[in-house]
C-alpha cells in the first residue's frame, strides 16, 4: 500500500486522516487522537498532506515537514466546493485530500516559528487597542450621564478626565468619583501594555532586513512592515504584486459575464488587520503630499481625479505591488524607479 497523498481534518483532540494510492483510490481512512498522529505519520513514507489554514496548522505543517512529508496549506473556503454530501470529519478529509491535488489549487505559505511570535504580538496590541477604545468610550458614557462632555480624541480623554472630575466637586458622588478613577487607572495600564508591545515589534523591525527595506516606502511604518514581512512569508509564492493585492483584498471584485467586463468595489478579502494597515499608512503618505507639496505625479493626477479615500485605497494596492516587488526580487526601494516595458 503505497500512499500518495494524504487528507488531515485539524481538530482539538480527534484527527481524520483520508489517503489514496497513485491512481486516485482510497487506501487509508482513520482516525486519530492528537498524541498517535505524529508517530503515525512519523512511520509512512514520505507524501503530498493537504490541511487547512486554521487554528495549529502551521504547527502540524513544520512538524510534519519534520518527517520529509510534502505539506500543503489551503484556505478552507477553496476546500469546501469538493465536500460531498453531508459535513462529517471524513468528508472533510476527504475533501481536503481531493483538493490538495487540484493542479490549480491555491495554497497558504506555511510561517515559521518567529513570523508567529510576531503576528502574536500584532494580535494581541490589536486587542488591547479594541479593549482602550471600548474603554474609553465607556467613560464617555457614563459621564455624559451626569452632563459631562468630553471632547473628542483619545487624548483629550486623558489629560482632561481627572480635572473635569475633580472640577465637578460635590456635585457627583462619591461613588461615581472612585469609579472614574478605576477606570482611568485601567486607561492608563491598557496604554502601558500597547506602548510595551509596539517597542517589542519596532525592536524586532530594527533586527530584520527585509522590514527595514519595507519601511523605505511612503505609507509603510515598522508595525506594517514587520506585519507583513511575517504574514506573506514567501513573496516568490505569489506569482506578481498584484496577487499579492488580491490576497490582501485591495484590488476590485468582478461580477463580468457575456465578454463583458463589470468591476465593482474592492473584494475587501483576505486579513482585515493588514489592509487596515496599509489604508492607514496611505491616508498619512497621502497628508504628507498635500501638505509639503511633494513631488509624485502620479498620486498628485490621482487625487485631481478622484476622492481622497479613493485615492487611499489605490495608493495601498500600489504599495502592495511594490512591497512584493522588493520582497521577490530583493531590491531595495527607490523613489526615481521607473519600470522598463516589454519591448514589442
Amino acid at each position: 500500500m503505497l500512499i500518495t497523498t494524504i487528507g488531515i481534518d485539524l481538530a482539538k483532540s480527534v484527527f481524520q486522516l483520508h489517503g489514496v494510492d497513485e491512481h486516485g483510490k482510497t487506501v487509508l481512512r482513520k482516525q486519530l487522537k492528537r498524541d498517535q498522529v505524529a508517530p503515525f505519520m512519523a512511520n509512512l513514507a514520505p507524501c503530498l498532506i493537504g490541511m487547512e489554514a486554521c487554528g495549529g496548522a502551521h504547527y502540524w505543517a513544520r512538524k510534519l515537514q519534520g518527517f520529509g512529508h510534502t505539506v500543503r496549506l489551503m484556505s478552507p473556503q477553496f476546500v469546501k466546493p469538493y465536500v460531498k454530501s453531508n459535513k462529517n470529519d471524513a468528508a472533510d478529509a476527504e475533501a481536503i485530500c481531493e483538493a490538495v491535488a487540484r493542479p490549480n489549487m491555491r495554497f497558504v505559505p506555511i510561517k515559521s516559528v518567529e513570523q508567529q511570535a510576531v503576528l502574536s504580538m500584532h494580535r494581541v496590541r490589536q486587542g488591547f487597542v479594541v479593549a482602550r477604545t471600548a474603554q474609553a468610550n465607556q467613560i464617555r458614557g457614563l459621564l455624559a450621564e451626569f452632563g459631562m462632555v468630553l471632547p473628542k480624541g483619545m487624548g483629550a480623554l486623558r489629560n482632561q478626565l481627572q480635572g473635569l472630575v475633580e472640577h465637578a466637586g460635590d456635585e457627583l458622588p462619591t461613588l461615581f468619583r472612585r469609579l472614574m478613577g478605576r477606570l482611568y487607572e485601567q486607561l492608563v495600564e491598557l496604554d502601558r501594555q500597547v506602548d510595551e508591545l509596539e517597542a517589542q515589534i519596532k525592536q524586532w523591525h530594527h533586527s530584520c532586513e527585509l522590514s527595514q527595506r519595507l519601511e523605505k516606502i511612503p505609507g509603510v511604518g515598522p508595525l506594517t512592515a514587520t506585519a507583513l514581512v511575517a504574514s506573506i512569508a514567501d513573496a516568490r509564492s505569489f506569482k506578481n504584486g498584484r496577487q499579492l493585492a488580491a490576497w490582501l483584498g485591495l484590488v476590485p471584485r468582478q461580477h463580468s459575464s457575456g465578454g463583458k467586463p463589470t468591476l465593482l468595489g474592492i473584494s475587501k478579502r483576505g486579513d482585515v488587520y493588514l489592509r487596515t494597515l496599509l489604508i492607514h499608512g496611505a491616508r498619512s503618505a497621502i497628508l504628507a503630499t498635500v501638505r509639503h507639496a511633494k513631488s509624485n505625479p502620479w498620486l498628485n493626477s490621482l487625487l485631481g481625479r478622484r476622492n481622497p479615500n479613493i485615492a487611499a485605497v489605490a495608493l495601498a494596492s500600489k504599495n502592495a505591488r511594490t512591497i512584493w516587488a522588493l520582497l521577490a526580487h530583493d531590491r531595495e526601494f527607490r523613489v526615481d524607479y521607473t519600470p522598463r516595458l516589454a519591448s514589442a
